[in-house]
């Protein structure tokens, strides 16, 4: 039976011991009055207690508390899941799903090349409705995507609709890596490269894309980070170290007050450059695009970020939980917070709803993307 979770700071402690921070030792909660709910609640309750769901519920509520936006607590399965995300590889089938208009099931938009769901037949426009004979009409995506997400070398059935006709296949799930960043060559030399996010592998990807782009002919760079969430430091300053001459790169300052500034060498790489940015460009998204504008190396166009100016350690507890927590704030390289304020384009473009909605499924084409052709018009100018 799992211990009631967090009755003083110091279970927060020691669960974080295997972080990468070490919080300091004096918080400590004298209020008792959560074990004394505990108690009660088991002795005297008149229905079943779950004891897991009342820890997972009191450790929600406590970070909920908060009211940070960026601070979060999650079960164990929720972390598992999380791990998988920001490693960019996760158990499953290979598919991209969006929720049916009709409500009516769950439309599968893109099908992974080599994927398990393409080795066993499901194709792009199939609507599913079942996944191991449990309907889900009226679950949310995630909830769809947990379902079939699951152990390594098991079997799911899928259930789908295609023209009107419902079959069944059977998909073997297998783990699968997330391309990070890709890349095309546009007209007039110009490469274009989308930056999923900056999770693992973001870095390496993102330059050996580059390298491809310019033994293709790229003169010119464009990066694309709408919708990006953000992801690693460490990420985020390898890149920008590739790109930008010698100089600070990245700035953060922890809950301790303890100020660490990322800096770049010598080696850089010369070329025109142009940053595109939209709300929800969080984070390290927001800083790689401020990094690049600081130094004059690139042009940012699109529309205002957000303003993520905080960063996060995620502490692992006992039970293979997880609380991530803000410790500390981002500054760009000339020491500027974002916090609350965002970056503002240079060439501020403002795109309708259904185009927005274009961009984050990747369906808009390059020639038929304002904030592209701005770009690749700003890249022409002298």
């Amino acid at each position: 039976m799992k211990r009631f979770l967090l009755r003083t700071a110091s279970y927060v402690l020691v669960a974080a011991l295997a972080s990468a921070m070490t919080l300091a030792a004096d918080y400590v909660l004298t209020d008792h009055k959560l074990p004394q709910l505990q108690g009660l609640l088991s002795s005297c309750f008149v229905g079943e207690v779950d004891e897991k769901t009342l820890s997972d519920a009191a450790a929600k509520g406590m970070v909920e508390a908060l009211e940070d936006r960026w601070s979060y607590y999650q079960t164990a399965e929720e972390y598992q899941l999380y791990q998988d995300t920001m490693s960019n590889s996760y158990v499953g089938i290979g598919v991209t799903i969006e929720l049916a208009g009709d409500d009516q099931g769950i439309n599968i938009t893109q099908v992974t090349d080599g994927s398990p769901a393409q080795e066993a037949g499901v194709q792009p426009g199939d609507r599913l409705v079942q996944v191991d004979g449990q309907s889900i009409l009226g679950m949310t995506t995630k909830q769809v995507a947990q379902l079939v997400r699951g152990e390594e070398g098991k079997t799911i059935a899928l259930t789908l609709v295609r023209q009107e006709q419902e079959l069944t296949l059977e998909v073997l799930r297998k783990r699968m890596e997330k391309a990070v960043a890709t890349g095309v060559l546009l007209e007039g030399q110009v490469g274009l490269i989308t930056i999923e996010n900056f999770d693992d592998r973001c870095a390496q990807e993102t330059i050996e894309t580059i390298e491809q782009l310019r033994q293709q002919g790229a003169q010119a760079l464009i990066f694309d980070v709408r919708n990006n969430p953000g992801g690693y430091r460490h990420e985020l300053v390898k890149l920008l170290d590739y790109l930008l001459p010698e100089g600070p790169l990245f700035r953060t300052v922890d809950y301790q007050g303890t100020e660490n500034v990322d800096r770049s060498d010598t080696k850089f790489l010369d070329m025109p450059m142009a940053v595109l940015v939209n709300l929800r460009s969080y984070s390290a998204a927001e800083f790689f695009a401020a990094a690049l504008e600081e130094y004059d190396a690139a042009i940012i166009i699109g529309e205002k970020t957000y303003g993520k100016g905080y960063f996060q350690n995620t502490f692992e507890l006992e039970d293979g939980s997880a609380v991530t927590l803000s410790v500390g704030k981002y500054y760009t390289p000339n020491g500027v917070s974002l916090a609350g304020v965002g970056l503002t384009p240079e060439v501020e473009i403002s795109l309708d709803q259904e185009t927005a909605a274009k961009v984050a499924a990747h369906t808009l084409a390059p020639e038929e993307d304002p904030h592209v052709q701005a770009a690749v018009n700003a890249l022409k100018t002298p």
